[in-house]
C-alpha cells in the first residue's frame, strides 16, 4: 500500500462525509475512489493523491498545494461539458483529496481502445474536437494541461444512454498558468508529462504552451485511430528521444486524419497546426461540406496542407528469416483448423484528407483535371503588311543562335530540369512511370533526385498515380501536394505503407513539365516496391512481396511462398481483409509463426460477413514489413476446406 495512506480502503469515511465504496482507478499522482456523499446523499469521485516513496513525504506540502491548484484550475473550468467538474479540494490526515463529478459508466480512451480495437476516423474526430474544445477554454484561462494522453480522457454514456457519446477531459494534476504568477509545485529536475505524448520543446526543457497540449493532443488521436502511439518504444527514455529525434511512425489506419495527424505532430511549435486550424479540419472530417466546382483559389489552403503527410525516418533493417522465407520477400501461411477466432478488429473509414470543402479542390474541374481553360477571346484583325513583317523577323532570329534556344523551351520538348536540379529529370513524367528515388536523408525530407526504372525493377521504389495540369507554377507549388493526396487517396487507403509525394515543377522548368504535376506514391521508408501499384497492376500479376497488395484484392496461391493477383468476379482462392502490425520488437521468423494466428485474432473474417463456420483468417509475410520497421503482415479470408469462392462470396 502507498506510503502515507495506510488506512485507505473500501469502508473508509474521508473527512466525516465520503464513503469510499471502491476504487475506480489509480494513476502516477494516487488513486480514484467511488464514495458516497453522505451529506447530499450522492455519489462522487474521490482522488486520493499518494506518496510512493518515503522520500516523497518531505514534499508534503508542495503536493497538498498542487493538489489545492489542480482543484482550482479545474474549478475554473465549471461547467464545461468536456471537463470533469471539481466540486472541492480537502485535506484528510495530512493527505489532500479532491472531489469531483462521479461519471457512471466512464471508460478511458486508453482503456476503451484496448478492449475493442482502434477508432474509426470520424469518431476519433469528434473526440479530438471535445478535447480540443476543453483544452481551448483552459488555454484561455491561461492554463495550460500538460498531460493530455488517452488514460486522461473518459467516454462516457449521454442521458439518452448512448454509450461513449460524452468526451471529458479529466486530470488537471500537472496543469499550470506558465503567465500566472503561481508558485511552481513540479521540481525543476523532473520532466512533467508522459513519455511517448509530450511535445518535443517540453521534452527538451521549454515552457508549456497551447501548442505544445496541441502535440500531445495529436499523440493521442493517433493512438486512437490506429491503435498505439506515434513514439511508442519499448522505454520511456526511448519514447522521449523518439519524439525529439524522429518521425511518427506512418499510419495504416487514419484515413482522413492523416494529414491533420502530421500537421499536430510537427516537431518545430512555429510551424505547426493551430487550435483554430485542427479545429476546423476535425469538423470538416466529421462533417464534409459539398464543394463546389469552382477554379482552385490557392488562398483557401491552409499553411500546413500543403507538407507531406507524414515522414518516417529508415530503420536499421532485421536480417531476413532463414530458408522459409523466399528470395523475393514473401511468405504465405495459412492456420490449422484448430485455430480459434476472436474479435478486436480496428476500424476505419474511407474518407481522404483534406475533406470536401478544405483545401484544393480535388474534384475534375477541367480538361486533364486542372483549372478551367481561360475562355479564348476573338482576335482583332491585323494588317497583312505586320503579319509579313513579324513573320520575316521570326524567320531570321530562328536563322540565328536563338533558334536552339526557342526550340529548346517549346512546351514539351524537355527543356532544361522539369523539376529542379535536385530531381534532376530532363523529360516530364508520366502516368504510370516506375520510380527510383534517392533522398538527400530521411525519406520526405527534401527533394528526391528521380530516375525512371522498369516496374519490375529491383529499385524500384514507387509509380506515378496521376498526372494533372495546372495554371502556373504558383498554383502548382501551393496546391500540388493536397491535390496530390486527394487524387492518390483511393489507392493509398488500399496499401499498407505508401506515401504521395508531388512532383512540382519549377518556374523555369514549368512549360518543360507540360505545365503539368506529377502524382507518385512511394515506400514511406525508401525501401522498393517489387512491382507495380493500383490500377497498373494486371490480373495474372505475381506478387513479389506483400508491398503492392492491396485491400480487397483476390489471390490465388501460385505454390507455397507465392501468389498472383486475379479477378474478383470469378473464381478465387483469398481476399485480402486488412493489414495488421506485429508488436515492436518481432521478429521475421516470429511472424512467420504467429502471423495466422494473429490475424484469425485481430482480423477475423466473420468482421468483414464471412461465415465463421466456412471462412477463416490466412497471412503472408514478405521482407518489405521487417526491411522498412513497420513489421505488417497481409491478412486474409481464405476458406476452411481451401475450396475456391466466387463472385458474390461472402
Amino acid at each position: 500500500m502507498a506510503s502515507g495512506s495506510p488506512q485507505s480502503g473500501v469502508g473508509r469515511v474521508i473527512a466525516g462525509r465520503y464513503l469510499l465504496l471502491n476504487q475506480l482507478g489509480s494513476g502516477g499522482m494516487g488513486h480514484v475512489w467511488l464514495a458516497h456523499d453522505q451529506r447530499l446523499a450522492c455519489e462522487v469521485a474521490l482522488k486520493e493523491i499518494v506518496f510512493r516513496s518515503p522520500g516523497e513525504d518531505g514534499d508534503r506540502s508542495a503536493r497538498v498545494a498542487r493538489a489545492r491548484a489542480e482543484a482550482r484550475h479545474a474549478a475554473g473550468l465549471r461547467g464545461h461539458p468536456h471537463v470533469v467538474t471539481v466540486h472541492d479540494v480537502l485535506e484528510h490526515e495530512g493527505l489532500p483529496w479532491i472531489v469531483m463529478e462521479y461519471v457512471p459508466g466512464a471508460l478511458d480512451l486508453h482503456a476503451l481502445v484496448t478492449q475493442r480495437g482502434p477508432l474509426a476516423p470520424a469518431e476519433c474526430a469528434r473526440v479530438g474536437l471535445a478535447v480540443l474544445d476543453a483544452l481551448t477554454a483552459g488555454h484561455e484561462r491561461g492554463v495550460m494541461h500538460r498531460d493530455v494522453k488517452p488514460a486522461n480522457i473518459l467516454l462516457a454514456p449521454d442521458r439518452a444512454g448512448s454509450p461513449y457519446a460524452r468526451v471529458l477531459l479529466t486530470d488537471y494534476g500537472i496543469s499550470v498558468q506558465p503567465d500566472g504568477g503561481e508558485t511552481r509545485y513540479t521540481q525543476t529536475s523532473v520532466l512533467v508529462g508522459t513519455a511517448g505524448y509530450l511535445a518535443p520543446e517540453r521534452a527538451q526543457g521549454g515552457p508549456p504552451t497551447a501548442a505544445a497540449d496541441l502535440f500531445s493532443l495529436g499523440c493521442t488521436l493517433y493512438y486512437a485511430v490506429e491503435g498505439y502511439g506515434p513514439f511508442d518504444r519499448d522505454s520511456g527514455l526511448a519514447a522521449l528521444t523518439a519524439v525529439v529525434l524522429e518521425e511518427p511512425r506512418p499510419t495504416l489506419r487514419a484515413g482522413a486524419l492523416e494529414s491533420l495527424l502530421a500537421a499536430m505532430l510537427t516537431k518545430n511549435p512555429v510551424h505547426r497546426i493551430t487550435a483554430e486550424e485542427a479545429e476546423a479540419a476535425l469538423s470538416a472530417i466529421l462533417t464534409p461540406q459539398s464543394h463546389p466546382r469552382t477554379q482552385f483559389d490557392p488562398g483557401s489552403e491552409p499553411p500546413w496542407a500543403g507538407g507531406p503527410t507524414h515522414t518516417a525516418a529508415p530503420r536499421a533493417p532485421e536480417p531476413p528469416g532463414p530458408s522459409q522465407s523466399h528470395a523475393n520477400g514473401s511468405q504465405w501461411y495459412a492456420p490449422s483448423a484448430a485455430q480459434e477466432s476472436s474479435a478486436a478488429p480496428g476500424q476505419e473509414t474511407p474518407a481522404t484528407w483534406p475533406p470536401p470543402g478544405q483545401g484544393p479542390s480535388p474534384w475534375p474541374i477541367g480538361q486533364g483535371y486542372g483549372p478551367p481553360p481561360a475562355t479564348t477571346s476573338r482576335r482583332r484583325p491585323r494588317h497583312r503588311v505586320l503579319k509579313a513583317l513579324l513573320a520575316t523577323a521570326l524567320g531570321l532570329a530562328l536563322a540565328g543562335g536563338g533558334a536552339w534556344y526557342a526550340m529548346a523551351y517549346l512546351p514539351g520538348k524537355g527543356a532544361g530540369k522539369p523539376y529542379g536540379e535536385a530531381v534532376g529529370l530532363t523529360t516530364p513524367l508520366q502516368d504510370g512511370d516506375c520510380i527510383d528515388a534517392e533522398w538527400p536523408g530521411t525519406p520526405f525530407s527534401g527533394e528526391p533526385a528521380l530516375k525512371v526504372v522498369g516496374c519490375d525493377d529491383r529499385n524500384n521504389e514507387g509509380q506515378v498515380l496521376a498526372v494533372f495540369e495546372t495554371g502556373s507554377a504558383e498554383e502548382a507549388r501551393t496546391g500540388a501536394a493536397a491535390q496530390c493526396e486527394q487524387r492518390t487517396g483511393e489507392t493509398r487507403k488500399k496499401l499498407a505503407d505508401i506515401r504521395a509525394f508531388a512532383a512540382v515543377p519549377t518556374a523555369d522548368g514549368f512549360d518543360a513539365a507540360d505545365r503539368r504535376v506529377a502524382c507518385l506514391l512511394l515506400d514511406a521508408h525508401g525501401f522498393p516496391v517489387y512491382g507495380p501499384l493500383g490500377d497498373n497492376r494486371k490480373p495474372g500479376t505475381l506478387f513479389k512481396d506483400t508491398a503492392t497488395m492491396q485491400k480487397r484484392d483476390c489471390l490465388d496461391k501460385v505454390s507455397g511462398n507465392r501468389a498472383k493477383l486475379v479477378s474478383c468476379d470469378g473464381p478465387h482462392e483469398q481476399q485480402v481483409l486488412d493489414f495488421f502490425r506485429m508488436p515492436p520488437g518481432t521478429s521475421l521468423d516470429d511472424a512467420h509463426d504467429k502471423a495466422p494466428e494473429t490475424c484469425q485474432k485481430e482480423i477475423p473474417p466473420q468482421d468483414y460477413g464471412y461465415d465463421p463456420s466456412v471462412y477463416e483468417a490466412a497471412a503472408w509475410v514478405g521482407n518489405s514489413g521487417w526491411n522498412s520497421g513497420t513489421r505488417f503482415v497481409v491478412c486474409t479470408a481464405i476458406r476452411q476446406d481451401r475450396g475456391t469462392m466466387e463472385k458474390d462470396e461472402p
